[in-house]
């Protein structure tokens, strides 16, 4: 039975769900309808974050230019340009068990690309949700719909899993940036 978990939420993800090592982090969304002219490409990131709260180098972002980190370890399934369809827009894959011990935290985002030169912005998208399901049974645990509550941000950090001595947690955190994918970036310690 999958939980609906609201803004600012946290959950047991390990210890509630015994055995679960690797699990299937499914971002989705629609567009408002508008007279803007261009397509919507929203693009799902991870940033896997140290005891200080940073990535370090770029190996620490797994995004539709680097699809993987740590061998494995987090693995985004590819970018989804249009959005279109049921389900999933865009998948990103968590393996605990690799998640090396000097990651204490990994975030997830959605951006919308080329915001700026296109006028866009999470205003005119709604139904967004972040979804979590167990990688073996495909079942899912835990749904987080974010609200509409964005106007102006072009990004958003959906939610984050975190390290609770052996266990991993999750939180739902729906925080809204302006400044697109490179706000970011430079929100989590990377040029």
């Amino acid at each position: 039975m999958s939980i609906d978990l609201s803004k600012g939420q946290r959950i047991d993800l390990t210890k509630t769900n015994p055995g679960l090592t690797k699990i299937i982090v499914g971002l989705g969304w629609d567009i408002n309808r508008y007279q803007g002219g261009g397509e919507f490409d929203l693009d799902a990131s991870a940033f896997l974050l140290h005891e200080d709260g940073k990535a370090k180098s770029a190996a620490d972002f797994v995004f539709y230019n680097n699809l993987q980190a740590y061998d494995g370890a987090v693995l985004h399934t590819g970018d989804n340009r249009t959005g279109e369809g049921d389900g999933d827009d865009e998948q990103i894959i968590i393996d605990f068990a690799k998640i090396p011990a000097t990651i204490n935290r990994i975030g997830i985002t959605v951006t919308i690309h080329e915001a700026s030169q296109r006028s866009q912005n999470f205003g005119q998208v709604s139904h967004a949700f972040v979804r979590v399901v167990n990688e073996v049974t495909k079942q899912e645990i835990m749904r987080y719909d974010l609200g509409e509550e964005f106007s102006i941000e072009t990004a958003v950090v959906f939610c984050e899993f975190y390290r609770y001595g052996s266990d991993w947690k999750f939180q739902a955190i729906g925080s809204g940036f302006a400044g697109g994918l490179a706000a970011l970036v430079r929100n989590y310690g990377l040029e």
